[in-house]
């Protein structure tokens, strides 16, 4: 493990944003913390990462080098945190003497970030000139300047573009296959799937459930069979399981997939309708954090708790 939080508790007047939260982050993961708009996420990053210093229970970090919590976190926030008016190296340059980094050294790491961040052609353009997805991978390459051991990201992929999503996934695999430990809070389930090796659910400042992604899946999510006929889906096949529309078929949930399919060619060979599709259907993270709360994932208003 590299983090491990304990009973942390934190109450904004009377409103109580965090309850009890524990965690334990294994080193080198990408943890996502995933939840509704202001289920406790961004109040959560923000006690790691030191921002929040008034709290109760504690955060620790655990097998590291003997630099300070500082030294050792980068923080990506959620809403864009650079100098309009700057140009890219110099937002960056203010980062970096922020971490202590002079001279030679901050040019030099300045120059590294550019390039992994994929703006070495535009280090004297002014930020203000950047669209949405170039300010977020700047923003997050702030964050990388002083080389952190942690790396946590809040919502990172708000408003942008497919093509930056694309760029700063690439950019999390790589920081991963260097040792760095990633905390991606977000409520897009889909990123969470394509990135993460472990999850946790926050809802109301609990966490509700956490573990590895695929033990959850199998824990909670049942799997489903698509089918879809020429004609409606017939009274017999109706009893296989938990049927519902989907799209322009069938959706039917079952524990027997093998069973199922194979009364459904069964059917389709023996009648006279015609079988369009049958897949077995995977199940995902959103289908498990309804199964535990009840309901979906709440959007709209970004909010900051």
């Amino acid at each position: 493990m590299v983090l491990h939080i304990n009973q942390v508790k934190k109450e904004y007047g009377n409103k109580e944003a965090l309850k009890s939260v524990s965690l334990v982050i294994p080193k080198g993961a990408c943890y996502g913390l995933v939840g509704p708009n202001g289920a406790g996420k961004s109040t959560l990053l923000k006690i790691i990462a030191s921002i929040i210093l008034d709290y109760e229970g504690k955060v620790r970090l655990i097998n590291l080098s003997n630099q300070s919590l500082k030294q050792q976190i980068g923080y990506v926030p959620q809403e864009i945190c650079l100098e309009q008016n700057l140009s890219a190296i110099s937002n960056l340059y203010f980062f970096g003497k922020l971490y202590d980094l002079k001279g030679k050294e901050l040019k030099s790491r300045a120059m590294e970030v550019l390039k992994e961040i994929g703006l070495i052609d535009r280090a004297k353009d002014k930020v203000k000139q950047f669209s949405g997805g170039m300010k977020r991978r700047l923003n997050i390459g702030c964050a990388l300047m002083h080389r952190p051991n942690i790396l946590i990201m809040d919502e990172p992929t708000v408003g942008i573009d497919p093509q930056s999503r694309r760029y700063i996934f690439e950019m999390i695999k790589q920081l991963q296959q260097q040792g760095c430990t990633i905390i991606y809070a977000t409520h897009y389930m889909e990123e969470v799937e394509q990135l993460c090796d472990e999850v946790a659910f926050i809802d109301h400042g609990e966490i509700i459930e956490q573990g590895r992604v695929e033990a959850l899946l199998q824990r909670y999510a049942t799997p489903s069979v698509f089918v879809k006929g020429m004609k409606e889906l017939p009274e017999q096949l109706i009893t296989l399981g938990d049927i519902t529309r989907h799209k322009d078929g069938y959706l039917i949930t079952t524990n027997q997939l093998i069973a199922v399919m194979e009364t459904i060619l069964q059917h389709y060979q023996e009648e006279s309708d015609k079988l369009l599709r049958l897949e077995i259907v995977r199940p995902r993270l959103e289908d498990v954090f309804i199964t535990l709360t009840g309901s979906e994932l709440r959007d709209g208003q970004r909010g900051h708790v």
